[in-house]
């Protein structure tokens, strides 16, 4: 057994090695920038809250990645809540809608998180 995890230790050293090279990688993230935020009129009890996204994704090396949006949610007859929506951040500027009922309202909403891209080479 002892020989076994002699002969299988620098292996395991090698991989370890070649992965914290690996994650060393220089590791870029889009600029968001939210334009023109509002809500919709009321229709069946809900309204829709939506934003312009524009998308500065010149220094990935994707065209696409994901982000999301945090929100401070708002209830009339309830305790406020926390939450994040998902979305899909594209190139240029884009719309993004988020749905929400008769009585609540958002207080604040902020970019959330915005996973990495590989870096473009300069």
């Amino acid at each position: 057994m002892i020989v076994a995890l002699r002969s299988i230790l620098p292996a395991v050293m090698l991989a370890c090695i070649g992965a914290g090279q690996t994650a060393a990688q220089p590791v870029c993230k889009p600029a968001l920038t939210v334009k023109q935020v509002g809500f919709s009129e009321m229709i069946n009890l809900r309204r829709v809250w939506t934003a312009s996204i524009d998308v500065d994704a010149s220094r990935c090396t994707t065209t696409s990645g994901l982000y999301s949006i945090g929100f401070i949610r708002l209830y009339e007859n309830a305790p406020d809540r926390a939450f994040t929506e998902p979305f899909i951040w594209r190139q240029g500027q884009r719309r993004v809608v988020v749905e929400f009922w008769a009585g609540e309202a958002v207080q604040s909403y902020w970019i959330d998180d915005i996973a990495a891209c590989p870096c473009r080479g300069e």
